[in-house]
């Protein structure tokens, strides 16, 4: 019997750390394939877990959790039939909805899966202006999670972490909480969190029940209207994302993605300025590896606020993603030289 957790968590929370925790303190010795989407044309995250000795299926030509979700229920199959692994690790999208991800998973025709664990990673500081500015695809992941794992919590004042928690609450008053920082903990307490089997149970009849009133809803329609979908911009606060039961936007239609390949040579100071010159932007997350001077390799990852560069492993070539809102693509070709 394959297991299967879903880490879910909205852009720059923590997901691939997380993984990496569990993989490295509580996952030792089982047969692991993860499944990883990135929202956008350069994956970037597949060579940090490669390391990890972890098989890899990366999927960029959308949102696994919309557009992808066909194939992704394919290529679910043909990596369990490969690999037969003890558990596989699904990383959707950053700005995917949780509950599209679960709903592919049950629709396998397998009696060889179980769906063990679904998981949303909160960042703790970033979880009031996320829940007003893109509430349909922030509270999603929170609504849906079986836990709810709190990231950068270390150092964060206790009004702000309990605020943090009451709006989690607010969407979901039964998911374990984890909100103590990940260093005090061994990844075995996280993963016996992210697999609390009462709550579980609980979000899947939800989902279930949240399916048949759709479908109760659908036949009430004329099948010959069609509803618009229209884009709502970062700031944008007319309480439609607080409603998914009456708006179902795709990533798409909300989020743009800028990527490109270099061989720039850049260094630390320069690719430092060009993060924290979108703190004026509408990016939301950027992340990738690409050569540094004398040899070394530039590792960096920006969510608002929040720059860091670092030295790292080389990769096959230089690679940068670039994830937002109404995104200025030649601003940020300018801005990294390219």
């Amino acid at each position: 019997m394959t297991k299967i957790d879903i880490v879910s968590g909205f852009l720059g929370a923590g997901k691939t750390t997380l993984i990496k925790k569990l993989i490295a303190e509580a996952l030792q010795g089982q047969k692991l394939v993860l499944i990883e989407n990135e929202f956008g044309e350069i994956g970037v995250d597949g060579g940090f877990l490669q390391e990890a000795g972890v098989n890899i299926t990366e999927m960029n030509s959308g949102c696994i959790c919309c557009s992808l979700v066909g194939d992704f229920a394919k290529a679910l199959d043909r990596v369990l039939d490969e690999y037969a692994p003890d558990r596989v690790l699904i990383e959707p999208s950053g700005v995917g909805k949780l509950s599209d991800v679960i709903r592919a998973v049950k629709g396998l025709q397998r009696e060889d899966v179980v769906l063990n664990s679904f998981t949303a990673v909160v960042d703790a500081n970033k979880c009031r202006i996320y829940m007003k500015n893109f509430g349909e695809f922030f509270n999603n992941q929170i609504e849906n999670a079986g836990a709810v794992v709190f990231s950068h919590t270390d150092g964060l004042s206790p009004e702000k972490l309990a605020d943090a928690v009451d709006r989690v609450r607010s969407l979901n008053a039964d998911a374990p909480l984890v909100t103590t920082p990940w260093d005090q903990l061994d990844g075995a307490a996280l993963l016996a969190a992210m697999e609390n089997t009462d709550t579980l149970a609980i979000r899947l009849r939800e989902l279930e029940d949240h399916e048949h009133h759709h479908h109760d809803h659908d036949h009430d329609h004329d099948h010959g209207h069609e509803h618009e979908h229209h884009d709502h911009p970062a700031d944008c606060t007319c309480g439609c994302h607080d409603h998914d039961h009456e708006h179902h936007h795709h990533a798409d239609e909300v989020f743009s993605s800028w990527g490109r390949e270099t061989t720039r040579v850049f260094t630390h100071e320069e690719m430092a300025q060009a993060l924290l010159a979108m703190d004026d932007s509408s990016v939301l997350r950027c992340k990738g590896i690409v050569a540094g001077q004398n040899g070394g390799w530039i590792h960096f990852d920006y969510v608002p606020g929040e720059p860091d560069v670092r030295t790292g492993p080389a990769a096959v070539t230089g690679r940068l993603c670039v994830i937002g809102s109404d995104l200025k693509e030649s601003a940020l070709a300018a801005l990294f030289g390219l």
